[in-house]
């Protein structure tokens, strides 16, 4: 799993990033987090330098930076710590990822094409433009995620959580929603075409094996009843 260390600076409980040995190899043990780092750059500069000379990354903890414009294609990441990233412009395509944290991050014209993720968590954050789709997405966390136009096409979501998600112009076309969770979940104009969706469970009160998802729901009829 990954490393939790807290931020050494006094008073601070916020996670530190990882640092780097003088060879650039991944160093053990606690540091500072983003805001108490003593040079910046320089931490970014050895973060993008250590992602793209390594195909596998094991116990990274990058909580809070901005990364833009990388391609992590074939990349292997396992108990890697993304919290409170930005994501900008980055492709990943063919990503391996278990037992990851991606927690309140936010993903701007990103893609993951064709990966497989699994028991990774990306509860609270915020989709824009992000494609997910041809993947292998399964026991993954994503509760209180807001997608607006994404896509999740051929992909299989066995067993992943979308409780009280927000899902806004999304496409999950000719997807494996079995076992999928969407509680009390929020759709609009969101594409289940091909997908078995009856074996998804969007009900607490009927143990959720039934439910027609060939109607949207309404962004505003669901947050006007939740009031």
């Amino acid at each position: 799993m990954y490393n939790l260390s807290i931020c050494q600076h006094p008073g601070c409980t916020k996670h530190a990033i990882s640092s780097f040995d003088a060879d650039g190899n991944l160093m053990e043990g606690s540091g500072f987090c983003l805001e108490h780092q003593e040079n910046i750059e320089e931490t970014m500069r050895n973060f993008r330098n250590y992602v793209t000379t390594h195909d596998k990354i094991v116990g990274m903890s990058a909580s809070g930076l901005t990364i833009h414009d990388i391609d992590l294609s074939g990349k292997k990441l396992f108990g890697c710590n993304f919290q409170h990233c930005i994501f900008t412009n980055v492709h990943a395509s063919h990503l391996r990822a278990r037992m990851c944290s991606l927690d309140f991050s936010t993903f701007t014209d990103c893609n993951i094409l064709e990966s497989n993720i699994q028991f990774t968590s990306f509860a609270g954050s915020r989709f824009v433009h992000l494609l997910h789709a041809g993947s292998d997405l399964i026991h993954n966390n994503y509760n209180g995620i807001t997608a607006y136009q994404c896509s999740f096409d051929n992909s299989d979501l066995y067993n992943s959580r979308f409780i009280k998600a927000i899902l806004i112009n999304t496409s999950m076309a000719n997807c494996n929603l079995k076992k999928t969770v969407f509680y009390e979940s929020m759709r609009d104009s969101v594409s289940f075409k091909m997908s078995n969706t009856r074996e998804a469970l969007i009900d607490r009160e009927k143990g959720g094996m039934m439910g027609d998802f060939g109607a949207n729901y309404s962004l505003e009829e669901d947050m006007e009843a939740a009031l």
